[in-house]
């Protein structure tokens, strides 16, 4: 698999401009209630970064699972199996006894 870089070039702007502007109210506003505000919107924006970042991961894991799944379907067909008949005969093995295709 690919390595994967943490951030996009996108995000990184975002936080350094977060970063800078940050530090800049710091000394623009001092050590005083309002600092907490900016240290809201600081954190608000980091959050919403890592959550994209693990949103992207999540996408590349369901594509790779994706992929494997096309892959044995694809598998299945050259050897002349139905997926689904395929599918059904290796799940006989682990249903309860009594349920039916449908029934769970």
């Amino acid at each position: 698999m690919k390595v994967r870089v943490p951030f996009d070039p996108g995000s990184l702007v975002v936080i350094a401009i977060t970063l800078v502007l940050f530090v800049w109210a710091l000394f623009e506003k001092g050590l005083t209630h309002d600092l907490l505000l900016e240290a809201g919107v600081f954190m608000v924006s980091v959050k919403l970064i890592i959550m994209s970042y693990k949103n992207s991961l999540m996408a590349a894991t369901i594509d790779a699972k994706l992929d494997r799944i096309a892959a044995e379907m694809a598998r299945l067909r050259l050897r002349g199996e139905s997926p689904a008949t395929a599918g059904a005969m290796g799940d006989a093995a682990t249903r309860p006894a009594g349920s039916g295709p449908g029934r769970p």
